[in-house]
């Protein structure tokens, strides 16, 4: 799992930030991780659920989801469980767009491989949840669109549970308790195109032009679709489906986008076209 720094929604200051304001960089996922916060943040606590993290969804190095993806079955741990039933939610409200069964396809055209054979396993209705976790044979999972966000999640409740106030919690994906923070919206053509203003809620944002696979974008439609929006910035009260709905909605029409938002109980989408231009539906 790598922090998707692709395209780097940037943190401005915090709106009349308080002079007793503290901010902790870590190293994680790839990459750096912020903490802003009111306080001190409980970071004994915070490092090892980021290590827990990485232990069970890392794609580079053993994790429960190598395990499974290489067994085709397992058990099934509660944060596993609680990431996957997330991705259902996802996969239902976008009507299929998002989809962790496209882990095999992302392999295989990074190796250089047309995938033409992965893509015939692709079929998130494939997967069974039920006493254990079974893949079809030939699937493979990557919950890289989901599990930055559910990482801000995590570490945001270690922060509420520790009596913090107002803090901002940068995993790649936003999760903000308290506010307003201001954060800078940046496309990799356009640069920084606008702000968000976020309390108490999530923010999160794909852009399919930030990172190239042979042939295409790395943000991968599981029926063959094609990005549309060269980057999308969700807001919602959890990051993690911010999180997997940015990753989907770069494949759909804004009919589609609004539907599929007010299913998940978004808050706002802003979406910035392949000419630059920007325009937010408020859910």
């Amino acid at each position: 799992m790598r922090r998707r720094r692709f395209l780097q929604i940037a943190t401005a200051a915090a709106l009349a930030r308080p002079a007793q304001a503290q901010t902790w960089r870590e190293q994680a996922f790839g990459a750096d991780l912020a903490i802003q916060t009111e306080g001190a943040a409980p970071m004994a606590a915070i490092r090892a659920e980021i290590a827990a993290i990485e232990a069970c969804f890392s794609l580079f190095q053993d994790s429960e989801l190598l395990r499974l993806n290489a067994s085709g079955r397992g058990p099934g741990s509660v944060r596993m469980r609680a990431v996957l039933a997330r991705a259902d939610r996802a996969h239902r409200a976008t009507g299929g767009a998002f989809d962790p069964t496209v882990g095999g396809l992302w392999a295989a055209l990074a190796q250089g491989r047309d995938g033409a054979a992965e893509r015939a396993n692709i079929g998130w209705q494939h997967v069974e949840i039920a006493d254990e976790i079974r893949l079809a044979p030939g699937q493979a999972l990557t919950l890289n669109g989901i599990v930055q966000g559910y990482a801000a999640d995590r570490i945001a409740a270690l922060c509420a549970q520790a009596g913090l106030g107002r803090s901002l919690i940068d995993m790649g994906e936003f999760a903000a308790l308290g506010g307003p923070f201001r954060i800078g919206i940046e496309d990799p053509t356009a640069g920084r195109i606008g702000q968000r203003s976020l309390t108490q809620g999530a923010l999160a944002t794909s852009s399919p032009g930030a990172l190239a696979l042979p042939g295409g974008s790395h943000i991968l439609g599981p029926r063959g679709e094609r990005p549309l929006w060269s980057t999308v910035t969700v807001e919602g009260p959890e990051a993690a489906l911010c999180d997997a709905a940015s990753t989907a909605f770069v494949l759909m029409g804004k009919e589609a986008i609004t539907r599929a938002g007010r299913g998940m109980s978004l808050r706002a989408v802003t979406l910035v076209d392949f000419e630059g231009n920007l325009e937010t539906i408020r859910l």
